[in-house]
């Protein structure tokens, strides 16, 4: 295997070496969310717009109402899920951007699958099995193939996962604009339509679909799987050196592998999500970006899929509250996008500041 890419943030690691680095941790990216919050609010002044206004409209949109606050839950969904595929991969060196993929794919396999199902009256708790099911399998596999030519040809991740990315776009492109087009879709080529029985239902008392308790479930799962396991300390310790991992004899193309297969299974669920309690069936929807703006959520949260899900709430705020601002501050729904752009420029560059920061060195008195 190729020396493992560099450019993943370091994983926070509780409980070794103090306070100090887990405090270095957390300090850097809130101080670059404090830094772009700032750089955006001097873009907001530019435009002769109140930046207090906007960033109060903001959290009003978010969680300022029931109605709000369970809408940025639906909106965090997909995003828990493609932040904890790029997560996963990153614990063992890799930069894969390979969710959007995933999720359009692992969407269009769901849909696919069901037509059949649908047609011939499946019970609805198979028919939503099998799409789940479906949808984690070709996620899966088709970012391993991003892993395995990492592993045998030295391919770079991050190019290979771009390409398949957009070739995962066109094949369901491919298929949804021809072969199993509804022909009622004039408009807007589509999939047939699963059905208001097929749908994934609301957790009781809201209107938040389960996709977010699934992706709660998983954050906490992975968790334990790369912190508390053998495997996970495995993929840590090929993340951290791949070539001291061979020497000591780690299955280490099993573990890029292995890695991938849960990032794209990730990003797959959150495909069969979006079919399968929003969209009902697979369409140019799909490409939604929520497989990008994952990569920052898990970039803001150090990769912890614990603090994946908070961060993702804080995202699904924002994109939340764009029709409120639009409304209120005559700006359009791209702003989000703006202000998460200057996040994640702000947050990579903040990661030239990892262990050069005097106050977080550890002390020659140990404390």
């Amino acid at each position: 295997m190729q020396p493992a890419s560099t450019s993943a943030m370091p994983v926070v690691t509780l409980g070794s070496t103090g306070w100090r680095p887990v405090a270095e941790q957390v300090a850097i990216p809130v101080g670059a969310l404090v830094v772009a919050t700032l750089l955006f609010s001097v873009v907001l002044l530019v435009l002769g717009k109140n930046p207090v206004q906007y960033f109060a409209l903001v959290w009003q949109g978010g969680f300022g109402t029931s109605f709000s606050l369970q809408n940025s839950l639906q909106r965090a969904a997909p995003l828990v899920l493609t932040g904890l595929a790029f997560a996963i991969p990153a614990a063992i060196g890799l930069t894969m951007i390979s969710a959007e993929g995933a999720l359009v794919l692992g969407g269009f396999a769901a849909a696919a699958v069901a037509i059949p199902l649908v047609t011939g009256a499946a019970p609805v708790g198979v028919t939503l099995v099998v799409m789940a099911v479906v949808a984690m399998v070709v996620g899966g596999a088709w970012t391993a193939i991003a892993g395995w030519l990492r592993h045998t040809r030295g391919v770079n991740e991050t190019i290979s996962t771009l390409l398949l990315t957009y070739i995962a776009i066109a094949i369901m492109n491919f298929f949804v604009e021809g072969l199993l087009r509804d022909p009622g879709s004039a408009n807007k080529p589509s999939t047939m339509p699963i059905g208001k029985d097929y749908m994934v239902g609301a957790i009781p008392g809201t209107s938040v679909h389960w996709g977010f308790v699934a992706g709660l479930v998983l954050a906490v799962g992975l968790f334990v799987l790369m912190r508390r396991t053998t495997f996970g300390f495995a993929a840590r310790v090929t993340g951290g050196n791949p070539r001291a991992a061979l020497a000591q004899g780690l299955p280490v193309g099993g573990l890029v592998v292995a890695c991938c297969l849960i990032s794209g299974a990730c990003g797959g669920l959150a495909g069969f999500y979006e079919v399968a309690a929003i969209q009902g069936q697979a369409n140019a929807s799909l490409v939604a970006g929520y497989g990008f703006t994952g990569i920052l959520v898990s970039f803001l949260a150090r990769h912890n899929p614990l603090v994946i899900v908070p961060v993702a709430v804080l995202f699904g705020a924002i994109e939340a509250s764009g029709g409120l601002i639009q409304r209120r501050m005559d700006m359009p729904d791209a702003t989000a996008l703006v202000l998460q752009g200057i996040i994640f420029v702000v947050l990579l560059a903040s990661d030239t500041l990892q262990g050069r920061l005097a106050i977080f060195q550890p002390k020659g008195d140990g404390k």
